[in-house]
């Protein structure tokens, strides 16, 4: 838990942790798991992503992942998880959006 000194309110952060079972390459190359950096790469459009669950702490969202990677699908993939840090009540999405139609 941090604390917003300005105001001395407790900021709760919850962990989400994540995972992606990557789409096979209609070629047969091999599927890009991640980047030059470690960084989980994924396309939104073809991936399958999972919210595995929520947690109020990091090693509790850590052991999650230690769990889920010895279950059917879950170990094809089991370095495909990701854990993102969100804080409750602040809005993560604070632009519009636009729909792009299908001419």
């Amino acid at each position: 838990m941090r604390w917003d000194t300005r105001s001395y309110d407790a900021l709760m952060d919850v962990y989400l942790v994540w995972h992606v079972r990557h789409a096979r390459n209609l070629d047969g190359s091999p599927t890009q798991h991640r980047d030059p950096d470690g960084d989980i790469e994924f396309d939104e459009q073809f991936d399958d992503l999972k919210i595995i669950g929520v947690y109020a702490d990091e090693p509790s969202a850590e052991a999650a992942i230690v769990r889920a990677q010895t279950r059917p699908g879950f170990q094809d993939e089991p370095d495909c998880f990701m854990i993102d840090a969100y804080t409750v009540d602040q809005d993560r999405w604070t632009d519009g959006f636009v729909t792009i139609p299908l001419d």
